[in-house]
């Protein structure tokens, strides 16, 4: 489907399923009033599936699947997916993995990557520069991060998921809820930490 709700072939859209299918979950644990697996799924179209990926339908029957639809950055109005820049960074090899965000500042999105570097390797300026461009030469100029960072983990969750959500929320001052769906929640702190350094 488009924004609007209409199915859509050789474009970019969000993946959905308009009939109920035999995998998909009915419920959530401890989720009572079901909200959040209404938001969760059912909460951009109504009455439709909405699984949260980026596809294309190609008119030969083919099908492009991008990343994550929720997982998406917006510079200058431009809509990135977060895949596209991983896909780049963790192919490097001073890199072991890598987690991007968009933070809302002065009513843009800044675009800030934060990597864990392989061994005893520092986030020098000669590496900063490195990722920039590398970004910069094979997706576009918009990809290219504002900021990078160092870090020692990535928050995932305990099916093994980047938690961008998390760590977008504490850039953007919101809450995090449902920590106990992380496998290393105790990784959040550097994060606040280098919020703090940054404000």
């Amino acid at each position: 489907f488009d924004d609007s709700g209409n199915s859509i072939v050789d474009q970019k859209g969000e993946l959905v399923c308009t009939f109920p299918f035999p995998s998909m979950p009915v419920y959530f644990w401890n989720d009572e009033n079901g909200k959040k697996y209404f938001n969760a799924y059912f909460n951009k179209y109504s009455g439709v599936w909405r699984h949260g990926d980026y596809i294309k339908i190609t008119s030969s029957g083919g099908i492009i699947v991008y990343g994550r639809s929720d997982a998406t950055l917006n510079p200058g109005g431009v809509r990135i997916g977060t895949a596209e820049i991983y896909r780049i960074v963790e192919t490097m090899d001073e890199i072991s993995d890598s987690l991007v965000i968009g933070e809302n500042i002065n009513n843009d999105v800044r675009v800030i990557l934060f990597v864990v570097l392989q061994g005893k390797l520092e986030l020098s300026d000669e590496l900063v520069k490195k990722i920039k461009s590398k970004i910069k030469s094979f997706a576009t100029p918009r990809h290219v991060p504002s900021l990078i960072f160092s870090v020692d983990d990535i928050p995932r969750t305990i099916s093994g998921k980047k938690v961008e959500i998390a760590v977008t929320k504490i850039f953007n001052c919101g809450s995090i809820e449902n920590k106990d769906a992380f496998i290393n929640p105790e990784s959040l702190a550097q994060y606040y930490s280098i919020k703090s350094k940054i404000e």
